[in-house]
């Protein structure tokens, strides 16, 4: 054995992942709100690049620009003085863009409305109530401990040790709320929820009441058999009330806006059917546009001897360029993607989500010979919008089943078919899982009732003892 240190030279390969790289990947990633965000710190960062004001480039502007950018991607760097210093330079894709306010015009669409809140409509209704003084307080008081589904979250209790008052003047206060709109308002359980919308509308029996506040949950599970038999009222009046009780709204509060809520989704990719074929565009509105300012540029070139301020310059330079290249990478990798994924589900376009096939990430790399990742992180929260509908890109990936003809048929198609059987049931006769095991089955579609009970939870639809009318 020899022990000792010495000197050897092998070669090794390894990928490293240059910040430049990692921001590519990350751009990729991004949907179009976060790509927004980002490009934003990088503007207030980055004082060499700002933002594209003029007219989208025609086609034959858009061949010119990628013919440059084609040439200057083989280039590992840029150096700015030399950029500055051809005369030839006047890229389209960086020109100064000038405000002109004439042409600036205001529009509608510019100005967001905001959507009334359920607590704006309470405290309004309380404005034209007959309460006054400490009673109109403890109101205010009472409207704002009310949640976003309409149900009051303090205890009576505690509101009058608040107010120093008896907790009768609470609850009176609070049955003035409990006639506001939408009816149901300020209940503090489901079941005062559902009686004081019967009561509105006028249609509270003795027994309807004794069902909600004792058997609820047993009409709930479509028990109705041992309601009957614990109410004395037959079957098919049970079945009435139940009917009845589904009218009811259990989350008064949730047609309002919560505050919070999202006002639209731009779909990143638009698909158009042009006579026999689908054509993709890609959103331009959801790209940010950027150039590199011309004022640096001649600021370079008026600097030629300050190697500090060129070596800076250079670096910003280099970074915006990077950026714009990066951007451009994602939106043709999101259009490739998209273009593979329609020629993959061409039937479901043609005709409807029951011809939804089977896809993966690995077909998709496969056609645009990328890696799977690549695939994932370009379709991580973007949509499409189709002649059928606005769709997230991953709606059209996923798993399914064979189909008597060998091909793949998708989990969300069978979904279709589950659905489809159901609603054409005889409610009194309702399909159990086994039963559409067998329906598919003959539909040449082969799948176990374990999966049918699977999907059909997965849509929220009931079992068939819990769908049964009697």
């Amino acid at each position: 054995m020899k022990l000792g240190y010495d000197l050897t030279i092998e070669q090794t390969q390894k990928l490293t992942m240059t910040p430049e790289l990692i921001q590519a990947i990350q751009i990729l990633q991004f949907n179009s709100q976060e790509l927004e965000a980002f490009v934003q710190d990088e503007l207030m960062q980055n004082p060499v690049l700002e933002y594209d004001g003029s007219e989208p480039k025609k086609e034959s502007e858009v061949s010119k620009t990628e013919t440059l950018e084609k040439k200057e991607s083989e280039e590992a760097d840029f150096d700015l003085r030399e950029k500055v210093k051809e005369a030839e330079y006047d890229d389209i894709s960086y020109k100064q863009w000038e405000y002109n306010k004439d042409k600036d015009e205001t529009s509608f669409e510019q100005f967001v409305s905001r959507d009334e809140t359920l607590e704006d409509s309470l405290l309004l209704q309380l404005t034209f109530s007959n309460l006054r003084g400490t009673e109109l307080k403890i109101g205010r008081y009472i409207v704002e401990a009310i949640d976003d589904n309409g149900y009051l979250t303090v205890d009576i209790p505690q509101v009058a040790k608040l107010f120093k008052v008896y907790e009768s003047v609470v609850e009176g206060v609070l049955d003035v709320i409990q006639t506001f709109e939408p009816s149901g308002v300020g209940a503090r359980t489901l079941e005062e929820c559902l009686i004081i919308q019967l009561a509105a509308k006028g249609l509270l029996e003795d027994s309807v009441e004794y069902i909600i506040y004792n058997h609820l949950q047993d009409l709930g599970e479509n028990k109705l058999n041992k309601v009957s038999k614990a109410t004395g009222l037959t079957v098919e009046q049970v079945q009435m009330v139940a009917d009845l009780i589904r009218t009811l709204e259990p989350k008064p509060g949730r047609k309002f806006s919560s505050g919070d809520t999202i006002k639209y989704m731009v779909p990143d990719v638009i698909v158009e059917k042009v006579e026999d074929t689908y054509q993709v565009v890609t959103n331009e509105g959801t790209i940010p546009r950027l150039m590199v300012s011309p004022y640096y540029m001649n600021l370079a070139k008026q600097s030629p001897n300050d190697e500090e301020l060129s070596k800076y310059l250079n670096d910003r330079y280099n970074a915006a360029i990077w950026l714009i290249k990066s951007i451009e990478q994602r939106k043709q990798t999101i259009y490739n993607v998209v273009s593979s994924v329609i020629e993959h589900q061409k039937d479901f376009l043609d005709n409807g989500p029951k011809y939804l096939k089977t896809l993966t990430l690995k077909q998709v790399a496969e056609d645009l010979n990328v890696h799977e990742s690549t695939v994932s992180r370009s379709i991580n929260g973007k949509y499409m919008q189709t002649p059928r509908g606005v769709f997230e890109i991953k709606y059209f990936f996923s798993s399914g089943v064979v189909d008597s003809s060998g091909e793949g048929m998708s989990s969300n198609s069978i979904k279709t078919f589950i659905k489809e059987i159901i609603d054409s049931e005889d409610p009194k006769k309702p399909y159990s899982d086994q039963d559409m095991v067998e329906i598919l089955s003959r539909k040449g579609i082969e799948i176990s009732r374990r999966t049918v009970a699977k999907y059909r939870e997965g849509m929220n639809i009931l079992s068939s003892s819990k769908r049964r009318r009697y």
